[in-house]
């Protein structure tokens, strides 16, 4: 009995849901009113998809014609890896494909606020011998291979996924993309390694966008089959094993010739936009994942990182603009991985990811070098400065004067100096490991961590105010009661502790 209401926590341990106040915040107020507009009851079923390059998490909930609606769409503050499945553990990648989250993966006392457990890896990763643990959805903004929200933002999206499951929810489903599966993305992507596994799980994408209904998800022959049911012919339902043969199955006609018609619109799109010569994207492996635009935004030195924002927005016409929930201040946008720089080997003609740089230069947070140099770095040659805090790959300028240190320490700093400072600022440069630099760079110091933002809150307190309420970015009410709901897991549980 008490077994059947504990949950498993982000660090493997157990505990009860019937005491947690923050797992017990009730749904917000505005989320409640566009659940009546849309003609949705609040403990009907959700499903969950998330899209890496968009950084977007979004909650579909059923509604009671029975088809799902999109309830809500959430900024994503951060993900890791790159775009492409989880492999193994310690690889940093965000996992991809489709997975189920029951309540014993919902855990009350995460050491990042609330979370749940994606259940990577599935029948069909373990089928291909990957490996990893403990991947999650959770708060903090702060991801190690999981996607972080803000602790406001999985406060809502954990008491959606609560209250399905008092309605009767075994388990909701939770997809996940590498992007929206458009004729766009395909083409972009189209060179990339991770092509087929991309194919094969866009089949069940489709599928729920031709019915709005959860897909039934299966796997055999180390693939995954979407909505199978029993042959007319058979006596019983398949029985499915990831690493066995596929047994006779069929999926229902209706469903089929849907997801034909979708798939054939999308091939023809898909097909145009190659022939005019869509630019391929590149993959970086040098980038440790992204974060949405609104997040960066808030941020110094912000980056997107492997995340697309919205076409006509800057992160400076975001910058006014109100953050989803409280960013800590210890937030760490996307950054080159250093180390996979180092050791990747050379350049080659291959995809890469479409908002990362040139492949010459592998550093995520340098502008596209041009033959002649930014503004910045013409603008130090034209005052007599050197190039050596430009990128490895840069070559030198042929024709530049270096500069010399001053003579005596009391000389005061030149205009020349002062600018060679803010072209060091602005013009990041690059691992000492990526590639051997000259003596008279060798001793330079490596740039200092930039200082989190003092107006951030430093701490968080022990509730979150709903983003859905038009919270700010540190407004909680300090020492506030926290309120449980009549349906909280308490009432329901309590009697079980």
């Amino acid at each position: 009995m008490t077994a059947s209401v504990m949950l498993a926590g982000c660090d493997t341990d157990q505990v009860s849901l019937a005491n947690n106040a923050k797992a017990n915040q009730p749904v917000p107020p505005k989320l409640l009113a566009a659940m009546v507009e849309k003609d949705m009851d609040l403990q009907s079923p959700i499903l969950v998809r998330l899209f890496k390059q968009e950084a977007e998490l979004e909650v579909w909930k059923q509604a009671r014609n029975g088809q799902f609606a999109l309830l809500k769409t959430y900024p994503i503050c951060r993900w890791s890896g790159d775009l492409g499945p989880k492999v193994r553990e310690g690889d940093r990648q965000a996992p991809e494909g489709f997975y189920s989250i029951n309540p014993s993966q919902m855990n009350p006392q995460s050491a990042y606020y609330l979370s749940f457990n994606t259940g990577y890896p599935n029948a069909f990763d373990k089928a291909l011998g990957r490996t990893g643990s403990q991947l999650m959805v959770h708060g903090d903004c702060s991801s190690r291979g999981c996607y972080a929200m803000t602790d406001e933002q999985i406060a809502e999206i954990y008491s959606l996924g609560r209250e399905s499951f008092f309605g009767g929810q075994k388990a909701f489903q939770l997809q996940a993309y590498p992007f929206r599966m458009t004729p766009v993305n395909m083409a972009k992507h189209r060179n990339n390694p991770n092509m087929p596994f991309w194919k094969m799980i866009k089949e069940g994408y489709d599928h729920f966008e031709v019915t709005r209904q959860e897909p039934k998800v299966d796997f055999c022959e180390k693939k995954y089959v979407f909505d199978a049911t029993r042959a007319p012919d058979a006596k019983r339902d398949p029985v499915f094993d990831a690493s066995a043969k596929c047994p006779a199955y069929v999926i229902p006609e209706d469903v089929v010739a849907a997801v034909r018609g979708k798939q054939a619109r999308d091939e023809a799109e898909y097909a145009k936009l190659v022939a005019k010569g869509t630019p391929v994207a590149r993959m970086n492996t040098g980038i440790d994942g992204g974060m949405n635009k609104i997040f960066a935004a808030k941020i110094p030195e912000g980056s997107t990182g492997l995340s697309e924002g919205a076409e006509g927005t800057t992160l400076q016409m975001l910058a006014m603009a109100k953050a989803p929930g409280t960013i800590p201040g210890h937030v760490n946008p996307p950054k080159p991985n250093l180390d996979s720089v180092a050791s990747a080997p050379a350049p080659q003609e291959e995809p890469v990811v479409a908002v990362s740089p040139p492949a010459s230069s592998r550093v995520a947070t340098a502008q596209p070098a041009e033959k002649s140099g930014g503004f910045f770095s013409n603008l130090g040659r034209k005052m007599g400065m050197g190039s050596s805090e430009t990128t490895a790959t840069t070559p030198p300028p042929q024709a530049t004067a270096s500069v010399a240190p001053a003579a005596a320490p009391v000389t005061p700093p030149t205009a020349a100096s002062r600018l060679k400072a803010a072209v060091t600022r602005f013009v990041p440069g690059h691992d000492k490991k990526e590639a051997p630099k000259p003596a008279a760079t060798a001793a330079a110091k490596p740039a200092e961590p930039a200082k989190p933002d003092t107006r951030l809150a430093q701490t968080r307190p022990a509730l979150k105010p709903s983003v859905s309420d038009g919270a700010g970015e540190a407004t909680q009410i300090m020492g506030a009661a926290p309120v449980v709901s009549s349906n909280s897991f308490d009432s329901r549980f309590g009697a079980m502790k």
